[in-house]
């Protein structure tokens, strides 16, 4: 038998879920939005059930405080009495998987929509996770990093603070992925993750960009040499060799990096100004030519 789905219900009877063909079910009631609230905090549900005509109006649910934090952590249904394409609208922007008329709302399509409402959610979670993760690596991607630096130059708007964007281009990738192979070159890209990780403060975030770059966000700096300090540290760190497959293979770097607020003050902006000397590749040669030596502080 698999696991049941466990639905937590905001309406005067709760249905009767017993033997739908979509279930098994597990489903507990309340008749009040804190009441809702407070299950909520005390356990996850895979789906949650609002009956309209307990919160008042639409636009009671719409304001309810908790509603954000129950369309992401659960599917959430709605039942109303004839709800109306607007209202319909303006539920499913607010993270709302369903909307379904009282008249319709038997139990046996209630179990219906409750667990294709939970599946869906499951996919465009898994989805949202691939969106936003480097599968080869687990690091952060692309669209990752550029969300969590919009997030963090807000903050900076507010709470004015230098801090720095490090892009490493490294070189030796390709001639890997020739000689020894495409899974080769992914252990590699792997290896040289947890290197640059290893190298960092726990609150740096190391990100990957593509198949041979990768992006170091420091979050604060603490003297206006660091990210300097930190790039050359990167670089000693990288240009020590990797075994893969049971040789030495040695990688190359050029690095580039971006200051807020000296090179720009959004995200686009500075990632364009660090991936653009990461591709010239002056100051990474610069880098890598003054400083072959890790520095242990």
């Amino acid at each position: 038998m698999s696991d049941p789905f466990h639905i937590l219900c905001l309406c005067a009877q709760p249905p009767d879920l017993v033997t739908s063909a979509f279930g098994p079910f597990v489903v507990q009631a309340c008749t009040r939005l804190d009441e809702l609230d407070s299950q909520l905090h005390a356990q996850a549900y895979d789906a949650v059930l609002i009956d309209l005509r307990l919160t008042g109006t639409p636009d009671r649910l719409l304001h309810w405080a908790g509603l954000p934090r129950a369309v992401l952590e659960s599917a959430v249904v709605v039942i109303g009495p004839e709800p109306t394409p607007a209202v319909c609208m303006r539920l499913l922007q607010a993270g709302v998987r369903d909307v379904l008329s009282s008249r319709e709302a038997s139990p046996e399509v209630l179990g219906r929509v409750l667990r294709l409402a939970v599946e869906r959610k499951r996919i465009d979670d898994a989805a949202r996770r691939a969106y936003s993760i480097d599968l080869t690596t687990g690091l952060p991607n692309h669209n990752q990093l550029q969300e969590h630096m919009t997030h963090l130059l807000a903050l900076r708007e507010r709470e004015p603070a230098a801090m720095a964007l490090i892009v490493l281009h490294l070189d030796g990738f390709r001639s890997v992925e020739a000689s020894l192979g495409a899974e080769a070159a992914n252990v590699l890209r792997r290896k040289a993750a947890v290197r640059l990780r290893s190298s960092l403060r726990a609150s740096d975030v190391v990100a990957s960009l593509g198949p041979d770059m990768f992006a170091v966000l420091l979050a604060w700096l603490d003297a206006d040499d660091d990210a300097d300090h930190v790039a050359r540290k990167l670089l000693a760190a990288v240009n020590q060799p990797f075994q893969v497959a049971g040789q030495d293979v040695p990688v190359g770097a050029r690095i580039g990096v971006s200051q807020y607020p000296g090179h720009g003050k959004d995200a686009g902006t500075l990632l364009r100004h660090a991936v653009g000397l990461a591709s010239g590749g002056s100051f990474g040669r610069l880098l890598g030519q003054g400083a072959a030596a890790n520095d242990e502080s």
